[in-house]
């Protein structure tokens, strides 16, 4: 076989092989970490899966997250995927890998997808849940905001004013300063209140959030009920496209990515 013929094969043979495709859903508790992406200088949930995944595979990967949670923001259900050469078998991998994993990290679980499955460009919505606590707990106190009594929150005026939210919107105002992304558009497709007299949950959905986008919309929302303002405040809001039109954020210890949908 001369020369050609063989670099024709090698060609032929890597087109033909295909990369293994894993998708993965992780929980996390953020409160040590510097948020989801991986930085320099600062311990992140995406350095530990890598480096847990590559003791494993003896192999270098790019996990791609499905989005950025800030530091201190937990998950229970984180989506990720990464692409390797080698086939695993699902159940082993799955309880080695949470064997390496730091006890605030678990993988719930792996499963094999499409190669060309993006954990982040294929996700069609993410939701969020923001935990209130409204009596002292030594157990909620990580994760939970303790907020006043819940007989002071107005749930119906709260849950009216977050309708205001619902569909498309420019939501500079309401995310930390990022000149990266220009289009600051998002689809708020669900959001609400609600409440078991001891603790409060907020619920959201949306195609895409900014950076500090839920923390920012729950403040500004507790602020304008505590204020009596309605409806055309938050479209105020909207028309100014500045961070400091906006109110304080509230903690992220009380936030969880709770769910991304395909």
């Amino acid at each position: 076989m001369g020369w050609a013929s063989i670099f024709l094969s090698l060609i032929q043979t890597k087109n033909l092989s295909r990369l293994n495709n894993y998708k993965l859903t992780i929980q996390y508790d953020g409160t040590n970490y510097a948020g989801w992406q991986m930085q320099n200088n600062a311990e992140t949930v995406q350095q530990k899966i890598i480096e847990a995944i590559e003791v494993i595979t003896k192999e270098k990967v790019n996990l791609n997250g499905s989005g950025r949670t800030d530091a201190g923001v937990h998950a229970l259900g984180q989506t990720a995927n990464f692409r390797t050469e080698l086939e695993h078998d699902l159940r082993r991998f799955k309880y080695s890998l949470n064997a390496v994993l730091p006890n605030d990290i678990s993988v719930t679980e792996i499963i094999k997808v499409d190669e060309s499955f993006h954990a982040r460009f294929d996700a069609k919505s993410r939701s969020y849940i923001y935990v209130f606590s409204h009596r002292k707990s030594p157990f909620f106190q990580k994760y939970s905001y303790l907020y006043p009594p819940v007989a002071q929150i107005n749930f119906e005026k709260m849950n009216r004013l977050s309708r205001h939210l619902i569909g498309e919107h420019d939501f500079t105002s309401f995310s930390k300063k990022n000149n990266e992304i220009e289009d600051k558009k998002c689809t708020v497709k669900e959001i609400f209140w609600r409440t078991n007299r001891e603790r409060t949950i907020f619920y959201i959905t949306a195609n895409r959030f900014l950076h500090g986008m839920v923390r920012t919309i729950i403040g500004t929302l507790i602020y304008a009920a505590e204020n009596n303002l309605g409806g055309e405040y938050l479209t105020e809001v909207f028309e100014n496209k500045d961070r400091t039109a906006a109110e304080e954020s509230v903690p992220a210890k009380g936030l969880f990515l709770y769910k991304v949908r395909y």
